[in-house]
């Protein structure tokens, strides 16, 4: 029997190129996008340079193959070899490559022969789009082998044009999406999660959920945290603090909480697999980040029904609408910030309206189909509605 699919018929090859698959949220908003999009139209392969992480069998049991390039830590400029020959062996129809450190691969691409580029740019920390002279220079000068851009954010995709000097009609913005089945709203009383007396009933839960380290700014969270608990007034006694992951912030927020004699009204869970459940635990969702947006943790809370006090940078700001769905702060303010949480404490009422309205506009604007969609539509137009050997549009 001949295969499914002819030759000139089988689903085109997409080859996403990751730094790893090691982060939550990275590889499952990947993986999310692989499921929504049609499996008749585009297969998928995920190439990871270093192949730490856990959840690698996760994405091979939905039938995606994982390359891992075993990347040294460090420089190890012989994994561009191997990119090189992985790309040679797979011969992708298309390469989608996300943030900074997708960019060299962009030029290996290119090399071996892969005729049409997506790059993505999620996030605007300094790590990434932010960086130095060289490596804004280096975003100028491989803007010609990228084909489309794709932005998450009205802020980002200005500065693809503005900065990186990427043509308007070559960058699309797209939205991430969350899966509002996965993080829905309790459905009744909160779990009673973390250690013995940190839940219990009349508490509310002030919570957050990313790497803790400067750029997130937890300790501004913390002192907020500490600010209130301390103040006579009586609604302050309620409150706990919930916060989820890890990073080298976390050793300073724990020790900020012991010289308190907070730490039994805290719980700093560490890196967690139960995200949706830690959520469904919090009764308001704080991001303090201090200069990088993680629209993905904003959109999984609103999803969760929980209203949001983020600090009033990146794409936060086209995401959380003051006075409707949550509240604004100027980073690094401690003061703003700890009043905007002694809002939510005080008026239980107004969390729960901010929470449902924010859960509707996730389902509304920011639905994995409605996503998908989008991607959908660049995929088509590079494969499909423009052919592969057609010139190359300028920068």
């Amino acid at each position: 029997m001949g295969s499914l699919f002819e030759p000139d018929e089988r689903p085109r090859l997409v080859v996403h190129i990751v730094d790893a698959l090691d982060a939550a949220l990275t590889e499952t908003s990947l993986l999310n996008l692989i499921r929504h999009l049609p499996p008749e139209r585009y297969r998928h392969t995920i190439v990871c340079m270093h192949d730490r992480g856990g959840r690698q069998g996760d994405v091979r049991e939905h039938g995606v193959e994982v390359v891992n390039l075993h990347k040294r830590s460090g420089r190890d400029p012989l994994h561009y070899l191997r990119m090189f020959g992985v790309l040679r062996a797979l011969r992708p129809d298309l390469i989608h490559t996300r943030d900074g450190a997708g960019l060299p691969a962009q030029v290996i691409a290119a090399l071996a022969g892969v005729k049409l580029r997506v790059h993505a740019e999620h996030r605007r920390g300094a790590a990434h789009a932010g960086g130095g002279v060289g490596t804004r220079l280096l975003r100028r000068l491989l803007c010609p082998l990228v084909d489309h851009y794709i932005a998450a954010s009205s802020d980002l995709e200005e500065w693809l044009v503005e900065s990186v000097g990427a043509a308007p009609a070559r960058v699309s913005q797209i939205a991430n999406g969350v899966d509002s089945v996965q993080f829905h709203p309790r459905l009744g009383p909160a779990a009673a999660v973390g250690p013995p007396g940190f839940m219990h009933d009349g508490v509310f839960v002030v919570g957050s959920v990313g790497r803790m380290d400067a750029a997130g700014n937890h300790t501004s969270l913390v002192e907020a945290f500490l600010r209130l608990i301390a103040s006579p007034h009586p609604a302050h006694q309620r409150l706990r603090l919930l916060l989820v992951g890890d990073g080298p912030a976390r050793t300073e927020c724990q020790a900020l909480l012991h010289r308190a004699g907070a730490a039994s009204r805290a719980w700093l869970a560490g890196a967690r697999a139960d995200v949706p459940q830690l959520l469904r635990a919090m009764d308001l969702f704080v991001l303090p980040a201090a200069a990088e947006d993680r629209s993905n943790a904003i959109l999984q809370a609103m999803a969760t029904g929980l209203p949001v006090v983020a600090s009033a940078v990146g794409s936060n700001t086209e995401l959380v609408h003051p006075g409707f769905t949550g509240i604004l702060v100027p980073p690094m303010s401690t003061e703003l910030l700890a009043a905007a949480i002694a809002d939510y404490c005080r008026i239980p009422d107004m969390a729960a309206r901010h929470g449902a309205r924010a859960r509707s506009q996730v389902i509304a604007r920011h639905s994995m189909p409605a996503m998908a969609r989008d991607y959908l539509a660049v995929y088509d137009a590079l494969t499909g509605g423009e052919a592969p050997g057609s010139g190359r549009r300028g920068c």
